[in-house]
C-alpha cells in the first residue's frame, strides 16, 4: 500500500517536471504589414496560455512575429516566405497565474507557408501563415513548435497601405510548443517500472509467495498456501 502511494505521488509530480502535452497559446487582433519583403505584426494580444483564459477585454500578453522575404507565389495567390531574418516572440504580463516577461523568444524554421483559406467577394481574403518555430522559453529550455496565424486582408486596403489584421474568434492565431523531452520521459518511465518492481518483490500479492509471518508457532512462508489455509482454519486446542 505504501509503495502504491509513493508511485502515485511520483505520477502526480510528473507534469511538474515535464509538460507532456506541450504548451498551447492563442492570439488575436493586431496589425499585420504584408509586403514581398516579409510579413510583420504589431499589437497582437495573447488570449489564452495553456488553459489560462484571459477575461473579456483583457489580454495575457503579446505575440509578435515576422517573416523573411517572399520565396514563391504571390501575396494574393499564396506561396511561401523565407525564415531568414524571421522572429517569433511571446511576452507575458505576469497576470492570472502565468509567467511575466519573455515567455518565448525564437524564430521560424524552414519555409513559411502562405495559403488562402477563404475569400468573400472580390476583396475580402483570409490567409493562413503557418510554419515551424524554435527558440527558448522562460525557463531557459530550447523548444520547438508550430504556429498558424489567420490573417484577414482587404485588397483595396492592402494595395493602399499593405495592412491586414489577425482574425479573432475561432480562427485566431494558434501556437503549440513541444516541451516534453523524449529522453526525460523514458528515464522517468524506467524509474517508475523499477520502483514498481521493487515494491512488488517486497510485498507480493495473494497470487505469489507470501511474506514470512509467524502464526501459531509456524513461519507462514515455510508452509504451502493450501496447508497454511487448512492450518489457519483449524481451531486451537489447549
Amino acid at each position: 500500500m505504501k509503495g502504491l502511494l509513493v508511485i502515485s505521488l511520483l505520477a502526480l509530480a510528473l507534469p511538474v517536471a515535464v509538460w507532456a502535452d506541450g504548451i498551447d497559446l492563442t492570439n488575436q487582433y493586431g496589425t499585420v504589414t504584408i509586403l514581398n519583403s516579409g510579413i510583420t505584426t504589431r499589437g497582437s494580444e495573447m488570449t489564452s496560455f495553456n488553459g489560462i483564459q484571459a477575461p473579456q477585454h483583457h489580454s495575457l500578453g503579446t505575440v509578435k512575429f515576422g517573416t523573411g522575404a517572399l520565396l514563391t507565389g504571390s501575396i494574393w495567390t499564396g506561396g511561401a516566405f523565407s525564415a531568414v531574418g524571421s522572429f517569433f516572440d511571446v511576452t507575458g504580463r505576469g497576470v492570472f497565474g502565468m509567467p511575466g516577461g519573455a515567455i518565448f523568444t525564437g524564430a521560424f524554421v524552414g519555409p513559411i507557408s502562405w495559403t488562402i483559406v477563404s475569400q468573400t467577394g472580390v476583396n475580402n481574403v483570409e490567409h493562413e501563415l503557418s510554419g515551424a518555430i524554435a527558440g527558448t522559453i522562460w525557463t531557459g529550455r530550447y523548444v520547438t513548435g508550430t504556429t498558424a496565424q489567420y490573417i484577414q486582408t482587404y485588397k483595396n486596403q492592402e494595395i493602399a497601405d499593405h495592412k491586414g489584421s489577425i482574425v479573432f474568434g475561432q480562427m485566431q492565431g494558434q501556437t503549440h510548443m513541444n516541451t516534453a523531452e523524449p529522453a526525460t520521459l523514458v528515464l522517468l518511465g524506467t524509474g517508475f517500472v523499477g520502483i514498481g518492481g521493487a515494491v512488488r518483490r517486497k510485498t507480493r500479492n495473494s497470487s505469489g509467495a507470501l511474506p514470512k509471518t509467524y502464526h501459531r508457532g509456524v513461519w507462514a512462508g515455510d508452509m504451502p498456501d493450501k496447508e497454511l489455509a487448512v492450518y489457519r482454519d483449524r481451531p486451537m486446542t489447549m
